[in-house]
């Protein structure tokens, strides 16, 4: 038997047989589902859900502002810094432009600017095989991700519409026995996480994620104690790409072994602009 009745009657016949029908339907259709969920998955690990490379063609303003907690929970601190996110020489470039809602004086925007003319000045002079090794370090801090589709145990919850585009809502279990092979894909064994994908393009449009157990960074300078939440979002740009527009972060942490610390760190993204190679930049913008 699929299932049982416990109402004291024991369906025969007709009826039994097509509740069997039913039953073997609804077990068919939830093990497509969790397939489907599965291949949705798969298939944004390998086409690059990130989207780096059309990313690159972008500028715009990054800001970061962290809130630091008592253990009575008063807020004890609170900063901020704005970047502008560059394209230079082909890869992104932080410059900062704002310190607590304030642009710099002239003296730090000055430093600002000749640590961007240095900058300029060493991606200029890099030769094709410098250039090929830079790229070659970053997809391999990045080998890690396609370990997803194998450390979680997926399930399609349904389907919902971020800026305007249908997306799959997926649920993520760590899967009992995951073995990583990259030493950072350790980190996915302790974290649920809910996936927004976007159908069209296959890109993770939004996450929310929880720590099951404490994650460690940095060598375990830092660690992020279970309950941790991370939120990530990102917006249709120009109905031709997904940027971010924000992530969260909610958390009580300890801070090279010491520091005990209970933070909300957020970054907002804004004012996306095509990168054109006649752009020019921007001395010291308001924030």
């Amino acid at each position: 038997m699929l299932f049982s009745f416990s109402i004291g009657v024991r369906p025969t016949g007709v009826r039994q047989t097509s509740l069997r029908i039913l039953g073997s339907v609804i077990l068919t259709a939830g093990a497509a589902l969790a397939q489907n969920a599965q291949d949705i998955v798969q298939k944004s690990v390998e086409r690059d859900w990130t989207d780096y490379s059309s990313r690159k063609d972008y500028t715009y303003q990054e800001r970061l502002e962290i809130r630091e907690y008592g253990s009575d929970g008063n807020l004890n601190k609170k900063r901020s810094e704005t970047n502008e996110v560059l394209v230079l020489e082909g890869r992104p470039y932080d410059r900062l432009v704002a310190r607590d809602g304030r642009p710099l004086n002239e003296k730090d925007a000055r430093k600002e600017q000749e640590k961007l003319d240095r900058e300029s000045e060493k991606r200029r002079s890099e030769s094709p095989a410098e250039r090929a090794k830079i790229e070659k370090d970053r997809a391999a801090q990045r080998k890690f991700i396609r370990e997803v589709p194998q450390a979680f145990q997926f399930r399609l919850d349904g389907v919902d519409k971020i800026s305007g585009q249908p997306v799959w809502v997926i649920d993520a279990t760590p899967k009992p026995g995951f073995k990583p092979v990259e030493s950072q894909a350790k980190l996915f064994a302790k974290v649920h996480a809910k996936v927004w994908i976007d159908q069209a393009t296959y890109h993770w449009v939004k996450v929310d994620a929880q720590a099951l157990d404490t994650l460690s960074f940095g060598l375990g300078l830092l660690r992020v104690a279970p309950g941790g939440t991370l939120h990530f979002e990102q917006t249709r740009v120009n109905d031709e790409i997904w940027l971010p527009s924000l992530t969260q972060v909610r958390a009580d942490a300890r801070l090279a072994l010491l520091k005990k610390l209970r933070a909300e760190i957020d970054f907002t993204y804004h004012d996306y602009k095509k990168f054109q190679t006649d752009s020019r930049l921007i001395v010291n913008p308001a924030e």
